[in-house]
């Protein structure tokens, strides 16, 4: 499920791809990259944006709203010592 931050952060991407990027990843080789697809064209900013925002959604479904770090290139890792939660199970077991 959305949390009212991950709307904004998609607003954020609309308006400007490279700051929504910032408040993902922080400065680091994707603002880089993301800066510079945005400077070639908006619509590949804008998918590099959105692309990462979807990570990150994925990341708190699978690890909960604040379980997970960012390592870079899209991807996150669980805190150490985190509990995960059980996959869902979906269907007779």
């Amino acid at each position: 499920m959305a949390r009212s931050s991950d709307f904004l952060l998609i607003l954020v991407a609309i308006l400007c791809p490279p700051v929504a990027v910032a408040f993902i990843s922080g400065c680091s080789c994707d603002l880089l990259f993301s800066i510079l697809l945005t400077l070639f064209g908006a619509i590949p900013g804008h998918i590099h944006a959105f692309w990462l925002i979807y990570l990150k959604l994925k990341a708190e479904e699978a690890y909960g709203y604040g379980g997970f770090v960012y390592r870079g290139n899209g991807t996150y890792e669980a805190l150490p010592g985190q509990n995960l939660p059980p996959p869902p199970s979906y269907g007779s077991v």
